[in-house]
């Protein structure tokens, strides 16, 4: 599953890839350019079902972050820098909230909300040109042929412009699933998921929480598709060639519960609407990623596709369970693991041994 991150210049997008994925970005790199990264996604629930299975591999769920560049003020570059952003599942959006005079903000001062909007509007921007186009093209081909789905599209496409020039993003749009299919091949970039990152100055890092609230954010909180987390790129980066035990000393510094990368990763991972089934054992203890709402056969199919194809039954255990019991033998002797067919709805932590006659 891919994240895009997008901002304006000077904002620390190039930072915060880094400090997701590890990969060092050159400096010289050229304004638009894209790179791309793996990151880790941090989950206590393998760590400790590793040190009781004791596996000879332990493989985390991951997400890839891909990193545009700062939008510019050309709109004919930033349309062409936006491209990449349809493939992706759901945006990151970096807003600068710190204070930097050997970097200053290049609109002169600090104004989160300004900055978003402005973002915001590139975006949908974008849309309303793909969108205007579209119905172009539909609109000539219903006057040669009346077709019911054309005129869906049609229709689909007359809403979305209508809320593109309201400056609304179609992530605040509900779409009945017939309509979804529709907005869906089009992959509209303010139809995205959005996680607003929030940098701030080392001076707020001991207290991430009450950000939004400090620099007026609450309209970000509560819509649709959306969320917000905090962290502090200045910090974060530091701690990215730090030792564990040198990272704890800093990160208790500067009042620090957990890295802001961690926090940012489950973020993401949970706006994407997925979730982790685990499997463990002594080759391997695995996160598996699903999206919410997945069957026991299609969560098979995750694994192999035999699996799915040869689906028996599926022994299903809550982690924390598994754990407190020691091994599967005993969590069966405790009644804790159930047999479940092919509909049952994997939730997140349960992990799996799937029955198969492959």
């Amino acid at each position: 599953m891919q994240t895009g991150i997008i901002g304006l210049p000077q904002v620390g997008k190039t930072s915060l890839f880094r400090i997701l994925t590890g990969v060092r970005v050159d400096a010289k790199t050229q304004p638009g350019q894209m790179h791309v990264g793996i990151a880790r996604v941090p989950d206590a629930r393998i760590v400790k079902l590793a040190e009781l299975f004791k596996p000879k591999k332990i493989t985390y769920a991951t997400v890839e972050y891909v990193d545009i560049g700062g939008l510019q003020k050309d709109r004919a570059k930033d349309s062409a820098s936006l491209v990449p952003l349809r493939e992706a599942d759901a945006l990151m959006h970096v807003v600068r909230l710190f204070e930097d005079p050997s970097m200053p903000h290049p609109a002169g001062s600090l104004d989160a909300l300004r900055d978003i909007e402005s973002v915001e509007i590139e975006l949908m921007l974008n849309d309303l040109e793909q969108a205007a186009k579209r119905l172009e093209r539909v609109e000539k081909d219903l006057k040669k042929k009346k077709d019911p789905l054309v005129e869906a599209e049609k229709n689909v496409l007359e809403r979305c412009i209508k809320a593109l020039e309201s400056e609304t993003p179609l992530r605040e749009l509900d779409f009945k699933p017939d309509e979804l299919k529709i907005v869906n091949g089009f992959m509209f970039v303010s139809r995205k998921p959005m996680l607003f990152a929030l940098n701030l100055g080392d001076d707020e890092a001991a207290d991430m929480q009450g950000a939004v609230a400090r620099h007026n954010l609450s309209k970000l909180v509560g819509k649709t598709r959306t969320a917000v987390v905090a962290f502090c790129g200045k910090v974060e980066s530091e701690l990215v060639d730090l030792s564990d035990a040198e990272q704890k000393e800093l990160m208790s510094a500067y009042g620090l519960a957990e890295p802001g990368r961690d926090r940012l990763l489950r973020a993401s991972y949970e706006l994407l609407g997925l979730i982790s089934f685990l499997t463990c054992g002594e080759p391997e203890c695995r996160a598996w990623t699903i999206p919410r709402g997945t069957s026991a056969v299609k969560a098979a199919g995750a694994i192999h596709s035999d699996i799915e194809a040869h689906f028996i039954k599926a022994e299903v255990v809550r982690w924390e369970e598994l754990l407190a019991a020691g091994s599967w033998a005993a969590a069966r002797e405790r009644a804790q693991v159930r047999l479940e067919g092919r509909e049952y709805i994997v939730e997140d932590g349960d992990v799996i041994l799937f029955r198969h006659s492959g």
